[in-house]
């Protein structure tokens, strides 16, 4: 494997321990040991994924995601030693894309780094269609979401359940359809997420000034793309 992946912690150890394991499926891995690096970094290099620590010495994993977010679409795996769940979701309001508990055994590692390469593998190979709607376009091949031709900033989960939903408006998708379609087994699933990555998705297009909701909430079933005319 070619892929190229930035570890970020402040403790050599757990850096060391994560670029052993990785580097034995011929990873390449590049070490940041603070916020402020890993933000430089991440902007000069083109990562495949990004292991990031939540506790860092200058600015803390939250910020860093956040900031790394709003440049690159790169997967983000948060490293935490806290099985909290409104951890979890804040991270995933902020881009994270899944989350793995200290300690781990290198196999549930190397098995989440996988799942997360591979799914945005196939999300580049397959999203080749353009969906055009009322002032919003979504294009699958280079994955950007236009509202009146202005660009949008989505996580790769908001762009993968966005893209889903509107790629067939005429289905209901439950949330458990969803979590199938868009988070691989291997990945932190959590209901509630669905919910979450939706509620950033309109409040991101109705800031741009969007008029209608395009996610439909189907009280008791899931969600529905909601196209103008389709407005209840």
């Amino acid at each position: 494997m070619d892929n190229k992946i930035l570890v970020v912690d402040d403790e050599w150890n757990m850096r060391n321990l994560v670029k052993i394991y990785l580097s034995k499926e011929k990873f390449q891995i590049d070490e940041a040991r603070d916020g402020n690096e890993a933000i430089k970094m991440a902007k000069q290099t083109p990562y495949d994924l990004i292991i990031l620590d939540i506790m860092l010495p200058d600015i803390d994993g939250w910020e860093v995601c956040s900031t790394i977010r709003k440049i690159k679409q790169v997967p983000i795996l948060m490293l935490t030693a806290r099985n909290d769940v409104k951890d979890r979701v804040h991270g995933l309001n902020l881009g994270a894309d899944d989350y793995l508990i200290k300690p781990f055994a290198s196999e549930e590692l190397v098995a989440r780094v996988n799942a997360l390469l591979r799914r945005q593998m196939i999300n580049e190979e397959s999203n080749d269609r353009l969906l055009h709607f009322e002032n919003l376009s979504i294009n699958g091949e280079s994955r950007e979401v236009q509202v009146f031709q202005t660009l949008i900033e989505l996580t790769p989960k908001e762009f993968d359940i966005l893209y889903l939903i509107a790629g067939q408006s005429k289905r209901v998708f439950t949330r458990e359809v969803l979590l199938d379609r868009v988070w691989s087994p291997s990945e932190f699933r959590d209901l509630r997420a669905i919910d979450t990555h939706v509620k950033n998705i309109r409040e991101k297009l109705r800031k741009m000034g969007l008029s209608y909701n395009p996610i439909k909430t189907v009280w008791g079933v899931g969600y529905r793309f909601n196209t103008p005319e389709g407005q209840t």
